[in-house]
């Protein structure tokens, strides 16, 4: 394997996460272009969310439940 430009090897798990957290979020929405296929999928969901606000689940409480699950 080549040697990465920034050395993570030595981050834990949860630290690799959040550096990709962090990379992810610092791109903009016109560096993602996105295929059709999501497009729709980011459509339905959104309608979905628009029918059953109750329903939806705040992004740290599902991080948190995956995280337990991964443990």
């Amino acid at each position: 394997m080549p040697q990465p430009l920034y050395d993570y090897t030595k981050l834990t798990a949860e630290e690799r996460l959040d550096l990709i957290g962090e990379i992810w979020d610092s791109l903009e929405n016109e560096d993602m272009p996105l295929s059709p296929e999501w497009e729709a999928e980011l459509e339905r969901r959104l309608a979905d969310f628009e029918k059953n606000p109750s329903e939806a689940r705040p992004a740290s409480e599902v991080i948190a439940r995956i995280r337990a699950t991964l443990k």
